[in-house]
């Protein structure tokens, strides 16, 4: 199998929690439910969820993030984090007017001794997936550039000397993640990065110059640092560049890819990057000229935060924009995000279901 050919038809990652899963956790939480008995529901969404990709037709699936609690898991398999509250030096967002007040974490994730692993291991869902599918498999992680959230320039500076210092360590740790998947015969492996998607917004960017980041220096050691992971490794490597998927379909930054394509695009050494360009607050689409050639970008133009489907010719519209700027074999199609990536996504079943058939029909289409 060629393991860097593109999937035309793409999904992101999760897929909407159904209400017996919901069920299920809280009764496990209140006792009432042992943990094989959680797990026995896990397995049963998960088929489920292999099955609703396998039938629409995409070229590439996930378990739809059916085990996890949230998208990132590092909390669960990393000790060295305690939660704290105080100023947040990497938020996801910023508080327009000033005040200041969304840039203030309470009871969040700090990292304030060295990391290591623990519990069980990142990724140990990954070969039921592998077992149960008839179609290629990807596995999604938080990149190590997102870790950026868990320092504070206040009380993290006791486990290491800088924030970069911090993120070489869980690389470290996310490249023997990625070595173990690749054994157990994983093709496709992709990071999940909303903290890029953060530094397209200028009040956030006016937040960190405030603060004293460059945020060019940054942006370029992280897309080094993140296209790290997969040194060695023969896989296909991807980035997902988020622009938040929060609580009922809200989002946590605008402005357009131009902020930091220049540092960022050129600087990925990757086989796939996916955007999210499901609404004008992401701009235009002319910065998928400076990611590298040779790398397949992934248009993310149908939105996971709103249950009515966009038109085919609509999308087919867009598609075409986007090949004067990309030759066509280099580009795929995908939903924005995932559609339970902090909460389920305010849609049905049906309406999930209608978005993948949408993907994987118009992509077969195109790149027939």
């Amino acid at each position: 199998m060629d393991v860097r050919k593109p999937a035309r038809a793409e999904t992101v990652g999760s897929l909407l929690t159904p209400k017996r899963l919901l069920d299920a956790r809280e009764a496990a939480k209140r006792g009432e439910l042992d943990q094989d008995a959680l797990v026995a529901v896990e397995d049963e969404c998960v088929r489920d969820a292999i099955a609703l990709q396998e039938e629409v037709g995409l070229d590439v699936i996930t378990d739809g993030e059916q085990r996890r609690p949230a998208w990132s898991d590092t909390v669960r398999h990393l000790d060295g984090l305690e939660r704290r509250s105080g100023a947040q030096s990497y938020p996801a967002h910023v508080d327009p007017t000033g005040t200041g007040a969304a840039a203030v974490f309470r009871d969040f994730p700090i990292v304030l001794r060295p990391v290591s692993p623990h519990g069980e291991p990142l990724g140990a869902e990954y070969p039921f997936l592998q077992a149960h599918a008839h179609t290629r498999t990807k596995y999604t992680m938080a990149a190590p550039s997102y870790h950026r959230r868990y320092w504070s320039d206040e009380l993290s500076t006791a486990a290491y000397p800088s924030c970069e210092d911090f993120l070489v360590a869980v690389r470290d740790w996310l490249r023997d993640v990625a070595g173990r998947l690749v054994a157990e015969g994983c093709t496709y492996l992709q990071l999940d990065a909303p903290n890029y998607g953060s530094l397209c917004d200028p009040d956030n960017r006016a937040f960190h110059a405030a603060r004293g980041h460059d945020l060019d220096a940054q942006l370029e050691f992280d897309a080094r640092l993140d296209s790290s992971v997969f040194e060695g490794l023969d896989v296909t490597r991807a980035l997902h560049v988020c622009r938040g998927n929060l609580p009922g379909g809200a989002w946590h930054s605008s402005g357009g890819y131009a902020a930091i394509a220049d540092r960022l695009f050129p600087n990925l050494d990757l086989d796939v990057v996916l955007l999210e360009y499901d609404s004008e607050r992401a701009g235009d689409l002319s910065p998928i000229e400076l990611v590298p050639d040779g790398t397949t970008v992934v248009l993310g133009l149908l939105t996971t935060k709103d249950g009515q489907l966009e038109r085919a010719g609509d999308l087919r519209s867009r598609i075409d924009e986007a090949a004067a700027h990309r030759p066509l074999d280099q580009l795929a199609l995908s939903t924005q995000c995932g559609f339970a990536s902090a909460a389920n996504a305010p849609m049905t079943g049906e309406e999930q279901r209608a978005k993948l058939q949408m993907v994987a029909d118009i992509a077969h289409d195109v790149w027939h």
